[in-house]
């Protein structure tokens, strides 16, 4: 006799997703849903419901959740327009490797395709961003297909989605099985732990051991892995650079970390790149070929938890399938230490002198406030063990390049859909993950606006999340697009402004704003001490712009254009920049003081 005897199809949905360890789902009720709501009302104790105030959040958080914690995410929405609404927090999940379910609703089974209300083809939507997607037509289906979604969501690093019809909710199991389909075969054991062969890893410790330039590059996969890879990088006088998710995989202070790569980057790690002689990528697929070495400058291995990655982005002698913890405990003993640090020691000594440009920026006492300084002190403000959540935008520059990770923090976005407004989805997740810990939101107002209403729900959970808003009023990165790649004046990304301390004493939490540079440090200590959700203001220079590590003349030949064009405000934007190339040559004979802080 099966424990999900006479039981309802939702119901044994639920069962097994607690069965897998799911132990929070995000959603919206809905009619098209309420049978799997009931089932999810009746295991309180078993499984934390979190409701949302767009679905597109609950997909958001689902993809965080699972991010932060290595367990799998879970979102649920009713049929037709709710599970539309997931899609994008969906496609953020497929494109980080980020393993999530979708539970979502769909019409009665005999009303199907006949225009009935919300009434969508939901395998043939879900059919581009799910590895696993299926519709749960009988009772005597479910426990397999919860079974093989949540398997396959975690074996390929993606979403599995399962669509359950309005009447198949409420049926309830009587065993009329298939003759084929024999009653309870399934089970719920997934095997994670996947090495390669011992010789193909010998093969690799070669490769490493005759190199004298060697840089590795990490991105998510080596965030469980980071002793590992400091390890390894001490063995070999070998340089670290982060792709942006791989940002908390070692100390961004660590003597071998040389930060970021591309146009978020140092100018340290783009040069380790343009020397090495070999390049060892460890849980990466970072997509800017043009910021790695060329192809046949330096010998590559790389090592990730999925085969079709392997020889993605560099043409590499040896690929390495497998979790990257064990990859590299296995490859350590083979390695030979280097006794020539030559190379190691020039770009350490370049990141002392790109740090120091850091500062500079950072301590800068101009009015508008640079969004540097802001970024500067909520990185001083952060606790040892603080998860960090950004938006994509400009925000995102100044959180790569001003926001210290130190070890045993948490620092994710959007990193490779880049989508706007997962800031704020991803900091709510985080904190439902962790109630203890520090858990911050640094986002534009542009990217806000779009989910605001979620600072709502952060406030009906009683969640201390602290939202830093960069306050310009504008679609910063895309205005810096549109004249530094293209040469075109700005267009349509201006916004009327929103007030965001009384937004957040509206929702019922609490608001700070920044305006004048002797404010910044004292605000920000404050509001980060307050035990509610709070979101902080900080009014910044919109005409700051987010500059690559290396400027090119093409960007300086596309803003004379744009100016050429028609670019509004070139007298304040030929002003700022002129204001920040004088600061940075002169950054090692002044400093900055702020009276009042």
């Amino acid at each position: 006799m099966s424990e999900y005897e006479n039981m309802r199809t939702a119901d044994i949905v639920a069962e097994a997703l607690i069965d897998w360890k799911v132990d929070v789902i995000f959603g919206l009720p809905g009619d098209g849903i309420n049978g799997f709501i009931e089932a999810l009302r009746l295991r309180q104790d078993k499984i934390k419901f979190v409701l949302v105030r767009h679905e597109e959040s609950a997909a958001f958080m689902a993809c965080a959740y699972a991010k932060y914690t290595g367990k799998l995410g879970a979102c649920v929405a009713t049929s037709g327009p709710g599970a539309i609404h997931l899609l994008n927090g969906l496609y953020d999940a497929k494109a980080d490797n980020t393993p999530v379910i979708a539970i979502t609703g769909t019409t009665y089974s005999d009303l199907m395709n006949s225009s009935y209300q919300q009434d969508v083809n939901l395998l043939q939507l879900y059919s581009d961003v799910a590895v696993y997607n299926d519709m749960i037509s009988v009772p005597e289906q479910a426990e397999m297909a919860v079974d093989i979604a949540c398997r396959t969501a975690l074996a390929q690093r993606g979403v599995s989605h399962l669509t359950i019809p309005i009447d198949v909710q409420e049926k309830k199991l009587n065993g009329k099985y298939s003759r084929h389909n024999v009653a309870y075969h399934t089970s719920d054991v997934y095997v994670a732990e996947t090495i390669p062969s011992h010789s193909l890893i010998e093969k690799a410790a070669k490769i490493l051991n005759a190199g004298s330039r060697i840089v590795i590059l990490v991105g998510q996969g080596a965030l469980w892995a980071g002793e590992e890879v400091i390890v390894v990088a001490e063995k070999l006088d070998a340089p670290v650079v982060k792709a942006l998710l791989g940002k908390a995989v070692i100390p961004d202070d660590n003597p071998y970390s040389l930060g970021g790569l591309g146009l978020l980057g140092t100018e340290p790690s783009s040069d380790a790149m343009s020397e090495a002689d070999t390049l060892l990528m460890v849980g990466t697929s970072f997509p800017y070929t043009d910021y790695l070495p060329k192809p046949g400058q330096a010998r590559g291995i790389q090592i990730d938890i999925k085969p079709e990655k392997i020889g993605l982005r560099y043409p590499v002698e040896i690929g390495l399938v497998g979790d990257s913890k064990l990859i590299l405990s296995a490859l350590l003993p083979l390695l030979n230490q280097k006794d020539n640090q030559e190379f190691l020691k020039s770009k350490q000594k370049a990141m002392k002198n790109w740090n120091r440009l850091l500062e500079e920026q950072s301590t800068r006492t101009d009015k508008p406030i640079k969004p540097q300084v802001i970024a500067k002190a909520v990185s001083d403000e952060l606790d040892d063990n603080a998860i960090i959540s950004v938006d994509c935008g400009t925000d995102t520059s100044w959180a790569a390049r001003h926001i210290d990770i130190r070890k045993g923090m948490k620092f994710s976005l959007s990193g490779t859909l880049s989508s706007m407004a997962n800031g704020l989805p991803y900091a709510i997740a985080a904190q439902i993950a962790f109630p203890e810990r520090q858990c911050i939101a640094f986002v534009g107002d542009a990217g806000l606006t779009m989910l605001m209403g979620e600072f709502a729900t952060a406030v009906q959970y009683n969640l201390p999340i602290k939202v830093i808003v960069i306050k310009n009023d504008t679609l910063g990165m895309i205005r810096w697009e549109q004249m530094g790649f293209l040469g075109n004046p700005e267009f349509g990304v201006e916004f009327t402004p929103i007030d965001w301390v009384k937004f957040a004493e509206a929702c019922g939490g609490k608001g700070y704003d920044i305006k004048e540079p002797n404010e910044v440090k004292s605000k920000m200590h404050q509001a980060m001490k307050e035990r509610r959700p709070t979101i902080v203001e900080a009014y910044v220079d919109p005409f700051e712009p987010p500059m690559p590590p290396k400027v090119e003349m093409s960007f300086v030949n596309n803003l004379a254009k744009s100016f050429a064009k028609g670019q509004p405000y070139t007298r304040r934007i030929g002003l700022t920049l002129f204001r920040d190339q004088v600061h940075k040559s002169l950054r090692n004979i002044h400093s900055h003081s702020i009276k009042g802080d």
